[in-house]
């Protein structure tokens, strides 16, 4: 059974907004076990359906105001100002888990890579590539770490 869920969101037609799908995508070419890769533009309500199974869930986000080359921290489910907006965090969604699903959601982890240009149709920048490579190292290596449970 799969453990671990890396859960990339992003636009890739804005440029750096496309981090979190393309550290996922790279993620994606090397053969981790018991690990599920989803990428989408945005979470959705309907993305809680999707977190069932898994002993721990770990976002990935392009962030404009965390510290370069990334932050990664721990969340927990929370009804924030989100909950009833068109983009969602990765705190209300979980908070929506726990209410459909009547349980405590996985443990999960936010990881914000810092991005810089966010503008339709530009390219990802020099400097979010770097944080890009920096954010997916620290990924490995905490992915290797990973053992689940049995």
């Amino acid at each position: 059974m799969t453990k671990l869920l890396l859960f990339g969101y992003g636009n890739p037609g804005r440029g750096d907004d496309s981090l979190g799908p393309l550290l996922v995508e790279s993620i994606q070419q090397l053969s981790f076990l018991h690990i599920v890769k989803l990428v989408d533009m945005q979470l959705l309500i309907e993305h809680a359906t999707d977190l069932t199974g898994f002993e721990q869930i770990l976002f990935v986000d392009a962030d404009v105001s965390c510290e370069a080359p990334f932050e990664f921290s721990t969340i927990t489910a929370e009804k924030d100002s989100s909950y009833t907006s068109h983009r969602l965090s990765p705190a209300a969604l979980l908070f929506i888990y726990e209410h459909i699903y009547r349980c405590n959601a996985p443990p999960s982890c936010l990881l914000r890579i810092r991005g810089y240009h966010f503008e339709l149709g530009s390219n990802l920048s020099t400097e979010a590539h770097a944080n890009l490579h920096a954010a997916l190292r620290y990924v490995q290596n905490t992915l290797m770490g990973f053992h689940p449970s049995t």
